[in-house]
């Protein structure tokens, strides 16, 4: 049923459904007054945690989030686009069941050979991952997290020869990286509320900003690590272990 859906069709239709929920936020005063309200009680809920007034802002801001997205006329728009096109597909398989046809021929074709790799963290909606406590294999990190915190401990793994890869997009949550005292790294932060901690230095009150540093011998180590982070509202620390 999706696939009739190429990959350009559905950025194309991401493009427009975002610019489209922009442009009704900015016409709408008290949609985009409602955000803000339930990305800061979002906010001062994950701060407070796991006392029980962090669990009733956090409930909250969740559910002032959720109702105000739902109550969008884009989404709904949307919604309808979805269950109108889903109905379409499902018509039209009733109608002109596909025919498959068997292969006689085995096609030539030389097969690319695969190695899986256990990844050490998963995209994860709410609650909070952190590395094992004990040795690990490393393998390179790229995430997407909903709500909720992040703990890297780089302390307990062994890095490959060059330049390793940390990712993490992040809505509302804290991220916290260990790092050895001999490994360097660079650090690309983006968050539009927050704060961030990098060794020594620190960056209260982060508005809509982006950070950049990196340790003064990153470019001629042979074991580095990249750390690239995105968040809308949270706390980024990284300290030496």
């Amino acid at each position: 049923m999706w696939k009739n859906l190429n990959s350009d069709t559905v950025k194309g239709l991401l493009i427009i459904g975002v610019i489209l929920i922009l442009l009704e936020v900015s016409l709408n005063g008290g949609l985009l007054f409602l955000l803000i309200v339930s990305g800061v009680l979002i906010y001062m809920g994950r701060k407070r945690l796991p006392q029980t007034s962090g669990k009733v802002f956090l409930g909250g801001g969740i559910f002032f989030f959720v109702t105000t997205v739902m109550n969008m006329v884009v989404v709904k728009f949307f919604l309808l686009v979805l269950l109108v096109y889903l109905g379409f597909q499902l018509y039209q398989s009733k109608q002109k069941p596909k025919k498959i046809r068997p292969v006689l021929e085995k096609p030539e074709h030389v097969k690319e050979g695969l190695v899986h790799q256990q990844p050490i963290f998963q995209n994860r909606w709410v609650g909070k991952q952190r590395t094992h406590e004990h040795v690990y294999e490393w393998n390179d990190v790229n995430i997407q997290a909903g709500f909720g915190e992040t703990v890297i401990d780089l302390s307990y793994t062994v890095l490959p020869k060059g330049e390793s890869i940390i990712m993490i997009r992040n809505i509302v949550g804290n991220i916290q990286v260990l790092v050895p005292y001999e490994l360097e790294v660079s650090i690309q932060h983006s968050s539009m509320f927050g704060s961030a901690t990098i060794f020594d230095h620190e960056e209260p009150g982060l508005f809509n900003k982006v950070l950049s540093y990196k340790t003064n011998g990153y470019e001629e180590a042979s074991e580095k690590v990249k750390l690239v982070t995105s968040m809308f509202a949270g706390d980024l620390e990284v300290k030496r272990v």
